[in-house]
């Protein structure tokens, strides 16, 4: 094998162009192993422990409502995953097939500011872990330590991410398994099982917050299953998928909130893990520390897929090459080094709540994509039409998606709760933002009768030209 050929197997060839049958390789518990991994972290631990101390549920209740809501919530996530292995092209390029070559713009843009978000605070917060862990080296090197180390990863690309988290899935699934053990091996405050109680908008804030957190991934997840031979099917991606990311997240959620309860109240989240674990505490940190670099590889992969994605919507013909996907990460590097560089104290509270705000497009987004995929044209696209300049039969706009992804956002407005934007009936359920629910119940219904009543108007058409 020549050594081109040998790095081409190494830093990945593709970017979003279409994978073909002989280049899939792979098994469906890859992504097991990818989605478990990838949510052991501690932003999910310091959110679940929001669960405590902001919703004030107790241990048992607590536990549910997160369940509830990951359970939920990993439905739309696995559903957009299995769409990968048949059809070999990334999500965002995907959805081309549903708002048309430049329908799809807004969403790519939107999904191209999430990534670079969550990098940026992502970088923010590897650099913490690196000063506490290591307080001789200064914050700004410790930044750009964590920001080269996930710049590297995401830019050899698909092979490199799985197989990071397949270890990942060994190593943090059994240290997250020995905090459990730590923290039940020592005394207990009294109040541990009963600080807190159940309290009906607690429960369904946290139901609220799993589903959000699980649809907040469905914009990339076809893109780590595109490579994936299509004779898999669905079932096998959806499970592995499914069961990944909800039991990944449902432990780490769970440790927050336990980790808060064994310690007195009021104590921050990490430091309470810290604390809880004994002598495990410090190996957690550095544990954290390693996966908040891998995990932030797979926001630089998604910022570049959607920028080349953009680019080629105007570029048609336009393949970009390795050395081009290096550049295009070094750019984003830059910017967001920058700007993690002179970030405030609390610039990650800040930017998550814009990140949270932004779901609001999210939302109506995966309704649609899912209906179109799964009840409209059941799986079967045309990939030529999809890379083509005018959109081949999918067109420049498809004006049924855009009016029903317009109502989805429109809809959501009134009951939102985000940082950005508060509405006037946020408060239904107090502390709770149920905007997406409204988003759901009037986008697939809307998009599924636009969407089924315009294939009617083509069949009688055909048939009027045929006669």
């Amino acid at each position: 094998m020549s050594q081109s050929s040998s790095q081409h197997q190494f830093v990945e060839n593709h970017t979003v162009d279409y994978v073909p049958p002989a280049e899939r390789h792979g098994k469906a518990r890859d992504l097991f192993t990818l989605w478990f991994s990838t949510n052991i972290a501690p932003l999910p631990i310091v959110t679940g422990a929001m669960v405590v101390q902001v919703f004030n549920l107790n241990l048992l209740w607590g536990l549910i409502a997160i369940v509830v809501g990951h359970l939920l919530g990993g439905v739309v996530i696995a559903l957009a995953s299995a769409q990968g292995p048949q059809l070999g092209i990334p999500q965002m390029v995907q959805s081309r097939g549903q708002f048309g070559r430049y329908g799809a713009l807004l969403i790519v843009f939107f999904t191209a500011l999430i990534y670079v978000g969550f990098f940026i605070s992502n970088i923010v917060l590897a650099g913490k872990s690196i000063h506490g862990i290591a307080p001789s080296v200064p914050m700004p090197t410790a930044i750009i330590i964590g920001a080269l180390s996930a710049t590297a990863i995401g830019v050899i690309g698909y092979r490199f991410i799985h197989s990071l988290n397949r270890i990942g899935t060994w190593v943090m699934g059994s240290a997250l398994l020995a905090g459990f053990v730590m923290i039940f091996a020592q005394d207990l405050p009294a109040e541990f099982y009963t600080r807190g109680a159940f309290n009906l908008s607690g429960f369904i804030a946290t139901v609220s917050l799993g589903v959000i957190w699980q649809i907040s991934f469905s914009p990339y997840t076809s893109d780590y299953s595109r490579y994936l031979p299509r004779e898999i099917g669905i079932a096998k991606p959806f499970w592995a998928t499914y069961f990944g990311a909800t039991l990944g997240t449902i432990l780490c959620f769970s440790f927050g909130a336990i980790a808060v309860l064994a310690v007195p109240e009021g104590t921050d989240a990490m430091m309470a893990v810290k604390q809880a674990t004994g002598w495990l505490g410090p190996i957690l940190m550095v544990l954290f520390l390693l996966n908040i670099i891998s995990h932030n590889a797979l926001n630089l992969y998604g910022a570049v897929l959607s920028i080349v994605t953009a680019i080629q919507t105007f570029a048609a013909q336009w393949s970009p090459s390795v050395k081009v996907r290096v550049i295009l990460a070094s750019v984003i590097l830059l910017c967001c080094g920058m700007t993690a560089l002179n970030a405030s104290a609390d610039f990650i509270g800040q930017f998550i709540g814009l990140i949270l705000a932004l779901l609001l497009v999210l939302v109506p987004w995966a309704s649609i994509n899912l209906i179109d995929f799964y009840l409209i044209k059941k799986g079967k696209y045309d990939i030529d039409s999809i890379f083509s300049a005018d959109g081949g039969i999918y067109g420049r706009f498809n004006y049924h998606a855009i009016i029903a992804y317009a109502c989805g956002i429109l809809v959501q407005l009134p009951f939102a709760n985000t940082a950005l934007y508060v509405g006037p009936y946020s408060n239904l359920v107090e502390g709770a933002d149920l905007s997406w629910l409204f988003g759901l119940l009037v986008t697939c219904p809307l998009y599924y009768c636009l969407a089924t009543r315009g294939q009617a108007q083509k069949l009688a058409e055909a048939i009027t030209i045929n006669r």
